[in-house]
């Protein structure tokens, strides 16, 4: 049994230099659930190519799609899923199992658009029903804000998510007024010139989506955490010097494999965007991030008192772990 283990280990060492993989002990692998809030869409790709190169570095994140940013955050409450992504802040002031975010996915980059026929300023949404991704998102908080500093109250606020179907439901009329990203903006003004605008937000600065996890989860499996932080920081650098690198690498990895040619399409041009709009932090958030993101959710109405502190919500070990082996870009 011997001889034959070692054969065994012989021959994975050769393969590895054959494919220039390291090799990883089934043993000592470390396996992360990780509850998405959503579908799987082409504006993912950064985290699957993030979550291929934490696998041959003995991490395995096995991405769960959830229907809404609440499960996901429920769900790494309850202990089903490892890590979630969202900006739950209420949540996490809220409940007693303490829960930290860790990195920022995407910082906020969205348009209130509404149809002009019905409205053409923030006033006239006073008494009328508006639409959002999801109770606790970075759409329902930026909508609330504009409420408070316009000095108006929504009839009803409806629950709608993944933004191509909100921009789908303003096209056909079933929703006059809504939240976009660039990419379906850019989409509903293609497929319906002039009939649409968007209102204006002043200077908005805040985490749309991060990574959170228990901090339990994080203190047992700090090395795990660590390199899944570290590809995810490497990928969005990557982006922001080259854009044209998702697409490419999606074919290397062999992601969404059976993506149809016209979203196939869209790739580069929504990571181009992307970069151009600062989306993809280069270091991740962190310290900047986190104070942007209190200052943004308690103006909002989602976070409650004065004086929050930094470390109530974020832990930063993740992130200065990846600083001290790839740098904090300036």
């Amino acid at each position: 049994m011997r001889n034959k283990a070692r054969v065994a280990v012989a021959v994975a060492l050769l393969v590895s230099l054959f494919i220039g993989l390291p090799v990883v002990d089934a043993q000592t692998r470390t396996k992360i659930k990780y509850g998405l809030g959503d579908v799987l869409t082409t504006d993912d790709l950064q985290l699957l190519i993030a979550v291929e190169r934490a696998k041959a570095r003995g991490v395995d994140v096995e991405v769960i799609p959830l229907k809404s940013e609440e499960l996901a955050t429920q769900a790494v409450i309850n202990g089903q899923v490892d890590m979630g992504q969202g900006t739950p802040y209420a949540a996490i002031q809220k409940v007693n199992v303490p829960v930290r975010f860790i990195y920022q996915l995407y910082a906020l980059q969205f348009f209130p658009v509404v149809n002009k026929e019905f409205y053409k300023s923030w006033k006239d949404l006073d008494g009328q029903e508006i639409t959002v991704h999801a109770r606790g998102s970075g759409t329902e908080a930026i909508m609330n804000l504009m409420a408070k500093q316009h000095g108006i109250k929504y009839k009803n606020i409806s629950f709608v998510p993944g933004s191509q179907v909100r921009a789908i439901g303003l096209l056909r009329g079933n929703i006059k007024a809504s939240i976009l990203d660039s990419t379906n903006w850019n989409f509903v003004q293609k497929e319906a010139p002039g009939k649409f605008m968007v209102l204006p937000m002043g200077s908005v600065s805040a985490s749309d989506e991060s990574i959170f996890a228990t901090k339990a989860f994080l203190d047992k499996n700090r090395d795990a955490v660590n390199i899944f932080v570290e590809e995810l920081l490497r990928v969005n650098r990557e982006i922001n010097a080259n854009p044209k690198s998702v697409a490419a690498e999606r074919k290397k990895l062999g992601l969404m494999k059976d993506l149809p040619a016209k979203l196939e399409g869209e790739i580069t041009p929504y990571f181009e965007d992307a970069a151009k709009n600062g989306i993809f932090s280069e270091n991740g958030g962190g310290e900047a991030a986190a104070k942007s993101d209190l200052e943004f959710y308690t103006l909002s109405g989602q976070l409650k008192g004065d004086n929050l502190k930094i470390e109530d919500f974020w832990d930063m070990g993740p992130l200065k772990a990846a600083y001290s082996k790839m740098g904090f870009k300036k």
